[in-house]
């Protein structure tokens, strides 16, 4: 699988060239762009979430929670970019939440849905990790981890991956049994520096593009149809340029 999956990568990077992530913006057929009057508030306060008329999107980040599309979604293609504002700020799209952990999130029992992650993690995260607990993480990355939340599931396509400091040294993130997905690349920009994400879904598989290169993602999602959910988790953040192209 883990060949596969290098194979698809680097066909990818062979086939749109060496900044993949220009040609991946999210136009031609079937793309539009996404705007408020898409999503409804789930568990957030009325200021949590502000829409700019140049599609900038805002989030406090308080309190934790997420909006969500006012349609279910089957499979479809999404680019985002986003920039974290505070150190170790951490947020997250949602794909395929699920109907019943929104109506509890809405009746206020639980703070996120349960669906798959599609994680937005600041470096800050992973480097109070390290400093706090003097060794890197084990089981987490700040470069786009894809994981199932709550009752759903995923069978990852990196569940273990072991990186290579810059001074030499190697350690192992994730274990043979994670339902998380390490990206085979760490390519996430600071606080302040826009990131770009391309995420495709389709018939239960999803996959992550960083910046123009794919690193993480899974298949045999269940489920593999729900609502699109944006998450707000305690630090601010901001979205541009969110556009979608629903598949058959």
């Amino acid at each position: 699988m883990k060949l596969i999956f290098s194979l698809f990568a680097l066909s990818a990077i062979a086939l749109f060239g060496a900044e993949p992530a220009a040609l991946i913006k999210g136009t031609g057929p079937g793309w539009r762009a996404m705007t408020e009057v898409d999503f409804t508030n789930v568990n957030c306060k009325p200021d949590t979430w502000s829409w700019g008329k140049d599609g900038l999107i805002k989030c406090t980040g308080n309190p934790v929670g997420v909006i969500r599309t006012k349609k279910m979604v089957t499979n479809l293609e999404l680019v985002v970019q986003w920039r974290h504002l505070k150190h170790a700020g951490n947020s997250g799209v949602f794909l395929w939440a699920m109907p019943e952990s929104i109506k509890n999130l809405e009746a206020g029992k639980g703070r996120l849905p349960a669906g798959i992650e599609v994680q937005v993690l600041d470096l800050g995260y992973e480097t109070n990790w390290e400093k706090n607990r003097g060794k890197p993480s084990d089981w987490f990355t700040s470069h786009g981890d894809v994981f199932p939340t709550g009752g759903a599931r995923m069978k990852a396509f990196t569940p273990e991956i072991t990186y290579t400091k810059k001074d030499g040294t190697k350690y192992v993130v994730g274990k043979p049994t994670s339902r998380r997905s390490f990206p085979t690349q760490r390519l996430t920009k600071g606080v302040g520096e826009w990131n770009h994400y391309y995420i495709r879904a389709i018939n239960g598989e999803v996959r992550l593009w960083v910046n123009g290169v794919e690193v993480s993602g899974g298949t045999e999602c269940q489920p593999a149809t729900g609502y699109l959910c944006l998450e707000s988790e305690g630090a601010p953040i901001e979205f541009k340029g969110l556009r979608i192209r629903e598949l058959p």
